[in-house]
């Protein structure tokens, strides 16, 4: 599968964002789409995961109830639907697709190529 990551860019804090993640190949072989960051000196970090074609979804405890996922299926696009924004949000931004429900970045085979999130006044 390939993912296109997109939607960055600076906002200030309490701002949305919108990310998007373009699916293209063997989609149907893969159920679950993730998002992760990465902040300079940091290790990637879990932020999300969706259903690829359901509504189920798990947010990390820092993200729950600002971020949400979303999906068109038809147009083979996942949503990171980001509100509220603060600093310590800004992080490089990767989606990518599994076959298991999971946090860990390893459980993840195919990723996006980042996106860059800064949030700053």
């Amino acid at each position: 599968v390939q993912l296109q990551a997109s939607g960055g860019g600076l906002v200030q804090p309490g701002g949305s964002l919108r990310l998007s993640c373009a699916a293209s190949g063997r989609t149907f072989s893969y159920y679950y789409m993730g998002w992760f960051r990465q902040a300079p000196g940091k290790e990637r970090e879990f932020v999300a995961v969706g259903e690829w074609r359901g509504e189920s979804a798990y947010y990390a405890s820092s993200v729950k109830d600002r971020f949400t996922i979303s999906r068109d299926i038809a147009k083979n696009t996942v949503y990171l639907q980001m509100n509220s924004l603060k600093h310590e949000d800004t992080a490089v931004y990767y989606c990518a697709v599994s076959r298991a429900w999971s946090i860990r970045p390893s459980s993840y085979s195919d990723w996006g190529q980042g996106t860059q999130v800064t949030v700053s006044s």
